[in-house]
């Protein structure tokens, strides 16, 4: 007989017997710890925990399980989840008219490696629906004109945050979606939005950053998926590629080979998130590997 399965995640302040106190707690409810990894910031002085484990009492309820701990938790002042392992997130992709990144998504979704649901995909132009179609995903086109008001910008947004609500949706991705979110929206979806950035932030900002890259004559390209916020670009980093490249290589060659990088980069960030696996720190991530 299979035993329910759980992923415990947590961040407090740093003090002596948390790791005794959780694994106590687990032992003294009849689970069973599958995997564990732990981390104490010197600097923030926060402590990060992600628990991986099985509750083998057949009497023990989820609700019971949640309650009791989080009397734990309120004691010792922790930010916790307790995620059912055995669940697939629901995901929401985003995307303008550079497909990559959504192919590959979608690509890992129906082979199995991303064990996931993806209920929606939204766009704001309409390259991609034939794509989608072949997935049998709904598509959303939520055209956006250039040089769009903010009144239109919002009304916009606030459609998508109804798609988001109506299907449940644990995480958005951004998969070269090329719009600036507002504040709001950020704001609406802060912690569980993912963007992946074609450059190795913080260095080349802006518009073609392999064109800048190449003009710097760089030796090593990359990308970088980090989570969603107002502050452009400049949010949490999840993950980060490079390649190297030379001298004999053009923009179009580098961006070839950034485009791969990106398709990875941002599979293994959604990977790790539908895994639980990321925890932030303040501006930083912990990764739990």
């Amino acid at each position: 007989m299979a035993h329910p399965e759980y992923i415990l995640t947590i961040s407090c302040l740093d003090q002596r017997g948390i790791v005794h106190r959780v694994s106590g707690f687990l032992a003294d409810h009849g689970c069973n710890i599958i995997d564990s990894a732990q981390f104490g910031d010197a600097q923030s002085k926060l402590f990060f925990m992600r628990v991986h484990f099985a509750s083998e009492d057949t009497a023990l309820s989820d609700a019971v399980l949640r309650a009791d701990f989080a009397a734990l938790g309120g004691e010792l002042k922790m930010d916790w989840q307790l995620h059912d392992a055995g669940a697939k997130p629901r995901l929401l992709l985003m995307v303008s008219k550079i497909g990559h990144c959504l192919n590959d998504l979608l690509f890992r979704y129906k082979s199995g490696l991303l064990p996931v649901e993806i209920p929606a995909i939204v766009s704001n132009h309409t390259d991609f629906y034939q794509l989608a179609a072949s997935y049998n995903i709904p598509f959303h086109h939520l055209p956006l004109a250039a040089g769009a008001s903010e009144e239109a910008k919002l009304v916009q947004e606030s459609r998508i945050l109804e798609i988001v609500e109506a299907n449940q949706v644990d995480l958005v991705v951004l998969a070269r979606y090329m719009q600036i979110l507002s504040p709001s929206m950020c704001a609406a979806l802060k912690g569980r939005a993912i963007n992946i950035h074609h450059s190795f932030l913080p260095s080349f900002k802006g518009a073609k950053p392999y064109y800048q890259a190449h003009d710097r004559g760089v030796k090593l390209i990359g990308a970088t998926a980090h989570f969603v916020t107002s502050d452009l670009d400049e949010g949490p980093i999840i993950e980060q590629g490079v390649e190297r490249v030379d001298h004999a290589m053009g923009p179009d060659t580098l961006t070839a080979i950034g485009r791969d990088i990106e398709s990875v980069v941002l599979a293994r960030a959604v990977k790790w998130f539908t895994e639980h696996r990321i925890l932030l720190n303040g501006h930083k991530t912990v990764i739990f590997n």
